[in-house]
């Protein structure tokens, strides 16, 4: 019986009932899509970083594990130091330098037979290898989303290059220079930003990370196996990261807030007579403190789902549009957004449905 009676409320009154719907909404695909950006950017940055294929990185002294990976501070002969250690493979020099030319972006500069020795050679999409100083090579979700082939004019860092092969996505930056071209548009000759180190076996990434420590003159570099490296890329630990959530949270939960407190209150008010005769029959406070919070629910759960729905499908147009954008959508994502989205939701209700409890049900039938 209750439960027909606030059906019929809501649908008595469609237009406001919409509104609270799509403000609920709002508060639900602002968080997952928001939230889902940033994590999808993370963990695309993740999985490339572990395509490389390394065991362990090796970094100049002072630097951040997550972003110390420009410029130019090593010398390039740390690589030949590195090669000599027990369990080491192969060590691939790579020299680093971001790009805000439109976005922000790394261009890696890359020796191109020992980086290849880290994980395989490139699967070419189109095209091949670098035949010459002015070649570059891009993967396929960048060449996808600029619309760019083989034989096309690409400028980086602005100088022209030839797009000589588009690889296949996953294997660190999105744009390859060779290492002495870039180099030399940096100025820095015979230098390097990273090295990326192959053991033997992967199981050695820490005995190999500890011969780099021991080694005399490198005690400060920074040395760590790739797992570790990649365990640190998350949310809690990139500055400012878990504040934009923080913040994209509170922004929705106070949107939901409002406009379910301004519903709910304008429908107490109007309902005056109605919770007069409800309370004349005998319905406690109780009974008429849950009718408004059950309503409330129920637009709630109406604007989760609906914000839900646009959520996945705008992520499927994110991906159309804009390849090089990831939206992560995830089920723990999901779940935390219904949660603040019903909470934010019942706050918003319990003034109104307090408001509504103390009213006399003589003066409430009084109303006109």
């Amino acid at each position: 019986m209750m439960n027909r009676m606030i059906v019929a409320n809501l649908v008595h009154r469609p237009i406001r009932s919409l509104i609270s719907m799509v403000a609920i909404a709002l508060e639900v695909t602002l968080i997952l899509l928001v939230v889902g950006l940033l994590l999808g950017i993370l963990n695309d940055s993740k999985q490339r970083s572990a395509g490389v294929g390394a065991d362990v990185i090796v970094m100049p002294p002072g630097s951040s594990f997550l972003f110390g990976l420009t410029g130019a501070p090593m010398s390039i002969k740390v690589g030949q130091v590195l090669a000599k250690l027990p369990h080491v493979v192969t060590v691939a020099p790579v020299i680093t330098q971001i790009s805000t030319a439109g976005a922000v972006e790394v261009i890696a500069g890359i020796d191109l037979d020992s980086y290849e020795k880290l994980s395989g050679p490139f699967r070419y999409i189109a095209g091949g290898p670098f035949q010459g100083p002015s070649d570059a090579l891009v993967d396929d979700l960048f060449a996808k989303s600029k619309n760019v082939r083989v034989g096309d004019s690409l400028e980086i860092l602005n100088h022209s290059f030839r797009v000589a092969g588009i690889v296949e996505r996953g294997k660190g930056a999105r744009k390859f220079l060779q290492l002495p071209v870039l180099q030399d548009l940096m100025g820095a000759q015979g230098k390097a930003s990273i090295f990326y180190v192959k053991a033997d076996y992967p199981g050695n990434a820490d005995a190999v990370v500890d011969e780099v420590k021991h080694v005399p003159g490198m005690e400060r570099y920074v040395a760590t196996s790739m797992a570790y490296y990649l365990s640190m890329m998350t949310p809690t630990n990139i500055p400012g990261l878990s504040s934009v959530i923080d913040v994209v949270i509170g922004i929705s939960v106070v949107i939901g807030f409002i406009v379910i407190f301004q519903a709910m209150y304008t429908a107490v008010m109007e309902r005056t007579r109605e919770i007069g005769i409800l309370k004349s029959m005998g319905a406690s406070k109780l009974y008429v403190v849950n009718v408004v919070l059950r309503e409330t629910v129920l637009l709630a759960i109406g604007g989760i789902l609906l914000g839900i729905a646009v959520s996945l499908t705008a992520r499927v147009g994110i991906a159309q549009r804009l390849p090089l954008l990831r939206v992560m959508i995830t089920t723990d994502w999901i779940v935390k957004a219904t949660l603040i989205a019903i909470v934010g939701a019942i706050a918003g209700a319990l003034y109104p449905a307090y408001k509504a409890a103390q009213k006399d049900p003589i003066d409430a039938l009084a109303y006109e």
